[in-house]
Parts: C-alpha cells; structure tokens; sequence
C-alpha cells in the first residue's frame, strides 16, 4: 500500500467516479467531482472522509443542483498542502481559490462536521456569499472542559510522530476494525461501501497524516467567537444519537446565530446523511428552496 490513495489502484471504483476530475488550483492538485445542473451547491466533507461521504446524497441532489464535491486538502485523492496548511482559514481560502479556478460560485453551502465549519468560515471571510449554508452534525463549537485542549495537543503529539499515521493505517487494514471504529466514534450505521471506502482511506498514511494535521491545527474557539455574525443563517441538521458530536452543541451553536435552525434526526448518528440520503437531500432541498 503506497503512502497516498492511487486513483489508478484504489481510485478505480471510487464512489461516483464518472463525475471525477483532477483540478490544479493554488499548490493543489485536487480532486472533485461534479454533477448535475440548477445553483451550484458545494459538498464539503468532514475530517478523515472524502467525496466518497456523499455517494448516495450527491445524485440526489444533482437533480436539482449543480454538485461540487471536492477532497479537502490532505484527505482522499487531493495532493498538496495549502499556503497556511491545514488550519481552517486557510481550507477555506483554499476551496474559495479552487471554486474560483472553477468558475463557479456556490448559492449552497453544506458541509458535513468541520466541512461545516469551513463553510461557516468562508462566509465569514468573504470568501463565498452563499444564499444558503446547511451543516451536517457541524462541529461549530470547542470540545466541552478539558477535551478543549487535550483533543488538538493529542493531535499534535501524534502528529509529529512520524510512526503515528502508518500505525492507525495497520489498524484500519485489521479485519472488521473500521466497522467496529465508525460505529463506536459515529453512533452511525454505515453500509458495506462506505465501510470499504473508509477503510480505503484509513489504510494510507498520507490520509490519515491529513486528519491528524487538520485536528492539530483546528481554533473552534475563533470560529465561535465570530458565529453571532455568520449570513446567512444556517439549518443545522444533527442526529440524535450522534456520538462524536451531541445534539446540544447544535443547539448552542444556534442559539448564537440570529435566525439559526437545528432539525433533529431522530435515531442517527453523525453520518446521517450517508445513513438516510433520501431524508437528508429533502431537508436541503427545501431549505434551499426558501433561500435560493
């Protein structure tokens, strides 16, 4: 196994693959996938997924919409590392800078977990001036206490460590273990391809090298600062049984934003969206209806 996913090799019936392309924008060479026609809703995955996180909700949406759905940086089949690296100003300057060399500008913003925040962050910065913005089980909020500091100190510690990446790799490799491990860190019930295509990515080092430089380099307590200002106001759609982000963070967070919704998902965790598409698509659809 080479140390970055090979789109010849693990690439080849990648989720989607008809609607892939490689696209040079900045210091990346990223990979994206695009499909559909209408306003173009942006797709932005959360940490340690890749487009493969939206292989039943994309189509769907590419009914009504012209899809973007890229690999962030450090993750999946996109290679580079963006000016600033992997903290959040500079993913979303960097997928401004990739929509741009697209020449396309997003109506819809909805990003799943911390694509939440890099969505949040790009209105924010002008970055994008989305009529719409959806989070996913966003992660808007610092970790509640102690965890505040502990989670991203861990990440650093694990990520200068040069073995720490090829050793959660060999463990993804382990039979059953990526099933086992989406289901306690997601709360999650997640089907045989998406086990498969987690299990692609947490077997190469570069990936998980990615993840872990992101969650080192993650200030939520910026973001949280400036969320009271965010436009527009977003639908924040969260599982109930969520358990790696709890629906109350949801609700907090929306408490700070003038004109915020929360929708619950009764029963799912915090890949709802891979768990129940056909639910998930309607509820963007309509907010998006009302905005766009």
């Amino acid at each position: 196994m080479s140390a970055a996913p090979r789109w010849a090799v693990e690439g080849r019936d990648w989720p989607n693959h008809a609607h892939s392309r490689f696209v040079d924008a900045g210091r990346l060479r990223w990979h994206v996938q695009v499909m559909g026609a209408g306003p173009v809703l942006l797709l932005l995955h959360g940490t340690g997924a890749a487009t493969h996180s939206w292989r039943a909700l994309a189509p769907l949406l590419a009914a009504d919409f012209t899809v973007v759905a890229p690999d962030l940086p450090g993750h999946g089949f996109t290679a580079g590392r963006p000016a600033g690296g992997l903290a959040m100003p500079a993913m979303a300057r960097a997928v401004g800078e990739l929509m741009q060399v697209l020449d396309l500008a997003p109506h819809i913003i909805v990003g799943h977990s911390a694509g939440a925040a890099i969505a949040a962050r790009m209105a924010l910065d002008g970055l994008a001036k989305p009529d719409a913005i959806v989070g996913l089980s966003a992660a808007l909020l610092p970790f509640p206490g102690l965890a505040a500091k502990l989670f991203p100190t861990l990440a650093r510690m694990l990520f200068v460590n040069p073995f720490a990446p090829h050793i959660f790799a060999r463990l993804a490799r382990t039979s059953g273990e990526t099933a086992r491990f989406l289901a306690r860190a997601t709360g999650s019930r997640v089907d045989a391809e998406g086990v498969r295509c987690y299990a692609t990515l947490l077997a190469s080092p570069a990936h998980c090298a990615g993840a872990l430089a992101m969650m080192a380099d993650w200030d939520l307590a910026a973001l949280a600062r400036d969320l009271p200002r965010l436009v527009p106001p977003p639908l924040l759609i969260h599982g109930s049984a969520d358990a790696a982000i709890p629906l109350r963070n949801a609700t907090e967070a929306a408490g700070m934003i003038p004109g915020a919704r929360v929708t619950p998902l009764a029963g799912l965790g915090h890949l709802a969206h891979e768990e129940q598409p056909e639910q998930v698509a309607a509820l963007i659809r309509q907010f998006a209806g009302e905005r766009v």
